[in-house]
């Protein structure tokens, strides 16, 4: 197929995570401003964060059906527009209660997004190259997340008053509207036309990209998922589904998006300004950017479970000395470096794998529903984390850190021992790879 048709439409398809990460990240520039608006406690301000990641669980959950049922490409269709009615919804707000609202339909939006992007992509990439054109997802992610940063910077910066929190909101409109015009412009996926009995629409598709065996591509999508009853089943897909719900347990219990989305308190806890966190908030996003395009150059040359295991260590060496910091008080001046070396150690690893990894364990019958299985755990693992998150840290500042810490620890041994690397595997034999365990 045409690589440069492939990396396209794959483009159009990862700017969904464009809109994730970017809406992600914009609520750390406003914690403060809402805690002031609406008189939150610390637990309120964990709820108004919070609520984004309860629709993001239900997003997670229940996309995955449609996304098999009507195809990811048309689904991400009604992903684009809940980005657009929260973003607004959420500059307008006028209480908790409304900004709660708001944001929960921006959270159903960036759960759909973490099931249909990568599932779309990873149907539309060739085999010795998936890793990296998955990938492209989680490099808008990141994109999205330095866009919010320098955007809330830009704000505070020019638009200083009580309303510039509202600003910041409503910039995520612009990305909204080109994701959703521009998915008009991209097929839907050959291997779901052809799981659906429509080859001849499934080898137009093909030869569009430029494949030359179109026909027998279609034949071989359709002979994949014959062997199984097309229904996502833990007797049948038991392996891929502990698979997905331990590596999306995982990517949370690093703390990650807790430490995204506080990124700007955890630095005032430790004595720094309000734009002094801002500025070093961007830092965190530049290192989180250039950790994740070493993430993608490497995960199809050393594959996907080294990246995870080194990832871990990283993490783990990290977040053990922002622990330090934050239980004694000294050495505010290394904190910026400690986060800087979790973000990229996250970053190479656990962020350039998870989305790929969780797209291409499961047959393409049932593709979207795993898929979902894995982003839900990821989701509601966040929620509850970031929820409890101000709570804990009010009280105990290091505490949270060195949980994350013990976690990450324990990843490592979890990834060697138990998973298989899929590297270089098409999709049609991938479920082959799974079933030889952690030796494939």
């Amino acid at each position: 197929m045409s690589g440069q048709n492939n990396l396209r439409i794959a483009f159009v398809a990862s700017l969904a995570g464009l809109l994730f990460g970017f809406d992600t990240a914009v609520i750390s520039g406003v914690t403060q401003s809402l805690r002031e608006v609406f008189a939150l406690t610390p637990f309120w301000s964990g709820f108004a964060v919070s609520a984004a990641l309860w629709g993001t669980l239900c997003g997670a959950l229940f996309m995955g059906h449609p996304g098999d049922r009507f195809g990811t490409r048309d689904t991400l269709k009604l992903v684009g527009l809940l980005y657009i009615i929260s973003s607004i919804g959420c500059a307008l707000s006028w209480d908790l209660e409304s900004f709660a609202i708001f944001r929960f339909i921006g959270g159903i939006a960036i759960g759909g997004s973490s099931v249909l992007a990568p599932c779309y992509i990873s149907e539309m990439a060739p085999a010795h190259r998936r890793g990296a054109i998955v990938g492209m997802f989680q490099f808008n992610i990141v994109l999205g997340i330095l866009a919010a940063y320098t955007s809330n910077f830009a704000v505070a910066d020019l638009l200083a008053g009580p309303d510039a929190w509202r600003w910041k909101l409503l910039s995520g409109v612009v990305p909204a509207a080109i994701f959703f015009v521009l998915l008009f412009t991209i097929p839907q996926s050959p291997r779901w036309l052809a799981v659906k009995g429509r080859a001849t629409d499934a080898e137009a598709v093909l030869r569009r990209l430029g494949a030359d065996d179109a026909a027998e591509l279609v034949r071989a999508y359709g002979r994949s998922d014959s062997a199984g009853s097309g229904k996502l089943s833990l007797t049948e897909h038991w392996r891929p589904i502990l698979l997905a719900i331990t590596l999306g347990l995982f990517n949370q219990l690093s703390g990650i998006n807790a430490i995204l989305y506080y990124v700007n308190d955890i630095f005032r806890d430790a004595g720094f300004s309000a734009l002094s966190s801002d500025l070093q908030a961007i830092a965190i996003g530049v290192a989180n950017m250039a950790a994740t395009i070493a993430g993608l150059v490497l995960i199809d040359r050393l594959g996907r479970k080294k990246l995870l295991m080194i990832g871990a260590v990283g993490m783990a060496a990290a977040l053990a000395g922002v622990a330090v910091i934050m239980g004694t008080g000294a050495g505010q001046e290394w904190l910026l470096l400690m986060l800087v070396g979790f973000i990229a150690s996250f970053a190479i690893s656990q962020g350039a794998v998870i989305w790929v990894y969780l797209s291409e364990i499961f047959p393409s019958s049932v593709r979207a529903r795993g898929q979902s299985l894995g982003s839900a755990t990821h989701w509601i693992t966040n929620a509850l984390v970031s929820l409890l998150f101000p709570v804990v840290a009010a009280s105990t500042k290091s505490l949270p850190f060195a949980f994350f810490a013990v976690c990450m620890a324990l990843q490592f041994f979890v990834v060697w021992l138990f998973f298989p690397e899929t590297k270089r595997v098409t999709l049609e034999s991938m479920r082959q790879a799974i079933g030889r365990g952690a030796r494939a």
